[in-house]
């Protein structure tokens, strides 16, 4: 890393661009700004749900997540670069499948909400969606890599069964949706 962030304040965005990994301007609303702040925030918000206390698995899980999350950023800032691999995707269907594997099975739609991780897991899969939304926008503009796109669609799965799992580890089941609780 050496002195990369010694100096913060450039003054360099000032116009409304910003640089690119390779040296590139763009526009601070352009689509591959938009892709790298989405991934930013959801990565933020995994920050927030490891402040709750959390199973060891799940903790080692999400500091993985966030690492992928942050070599995704990189890749989203550098055009033409594919960091994201297929063992990652992988990795996340195997922890969808193992954390899924202890859940009763949904009959019903559930709620976010229950403790307060699992509706942090919840929130972090809705930003999770809209940064998925945006990689798949720019994709509509330049070429995204395949393995990114995957990625964030699994891991909103994962963020998912992780609700369910950590509301089971708060002692709560799932918050189930009542159809027409309130239609009167």
């Amino acid at each position: 890393m050496g002195n990369r962030l010694s100096k913060i304040v450039t003054r360099t965005g000032d116009s409304g661009t910003t640089g690119l990994g390779d040296g590139s301007r763009t526009t601070k609303d352009s689509l591959r700004i938009d892709a790298i702040g989405e991934v930013d925030e959801l990565n933020s918000s995994l920050g927030v749900l490891l402040c709750e206390e959390l199973p060891e698995k799940v903790r080692t899980a999400l500091i993985d997540i966030q690492h992928d999350l942050f070599d995704l950023g990189g890749e989203l800032c550098l055009p033409g670069m594919s960091v994201m691999k297929d063992a990652q995707v992988a990795r996340l269907e195997a922890l969808v499948e193992e954390f899924n594997a202890d859940l009763p099975r949904l009959k019903e739609f559930i709620l976010p909400g229950g403790t307060r991780a699992a509706a942090l897991a919840h929130l972090s899969r809705t930003v999770c969606r809209r940064a998925e939304r945006a990689v798949v926008r720019l994709h509509t503009e330049e070429p995204v890599p395949d393995a990114a796109r995957r990625y964030l669609n699994r891991l909103s799965d994962l963020l998912f069964i992780l609700g369910r799992s950590l509301n089971r580890f708060g002692g709560q089941g799932d918050v189930l949706w009542q159809k027409g609780k309130n239609a009167g």
